[in-house]
């Protein structure tokens, strides 16, 4: 009897011996990720300073008058109006905002248009453009809508 209980005893102990272990294991497979992430948010910490500094020597106020200067033939930059800043609420809708047109019934009275038309005059007439809403924001010139504003960007650099 003492040899069984023996021999259950050391596979209790074997198996506890490789729980541990892999459980140790595990933990420095974890340890090693954990190493490495932190060496690469490091790397980025310190990409991001080095962006911030090279930002802060491109907008030098002494650089920018000298470029301003050198190309002011080419690019005809004039100072902002005071009367050309609007606050947020005057600007017009996102694009994404803008109602979508219901485009099953303006095909369906395209195409009925183009049919009727087709039958009145023998085969022989050109289909009517459909009129279609301007956006809110938009400018229309010879039927194309162009948009003065897709998308608000917002952000800091800091």
């Amino acid at each position: 009897m003492l040899k069984t209980f023996d021999l259950v005893l050391i596979g209790v102990m074997t198996a506890a011996a490789a729980v541990t272990y892999t459980i140790k294991h595990r933990a420095e497979l974890k340890l090693e990720e954990v190493h490495r992430l932190e060496a690469e948010i490091k790397l980025e910490k310190d990409t991001i300073d080095l962006l911030k500094a090279d930002w802060a020597l491109q907008s030098q106020p002494n650089r920018l008058e000298r470029l301003v200067n050198a190309y002011n033939a080419e690019l005809q930059l004039q100072p902002t109006e005071s009367t050309a800043l609007v606050h947020a609420k005057e600007l017009p809708m996102l694009k994404s905002e803008v109602p979508v047109p219901d485009v099953t019934e303006a095909k369906a009275s395209a195409k009925g248009a183009t049919v009727a038309s087709a039958k009145g005059a023998g085969g022989a007439a050109k289909a009517q453009p459909v009129p279609m809403p301007v956006p809110r924001g938009g400018v229309e010139q010879h039927g194309v809508v162009e948009d003065e504003a897709d998308e608000i960007e917002t952000g800091s650099v800091e």
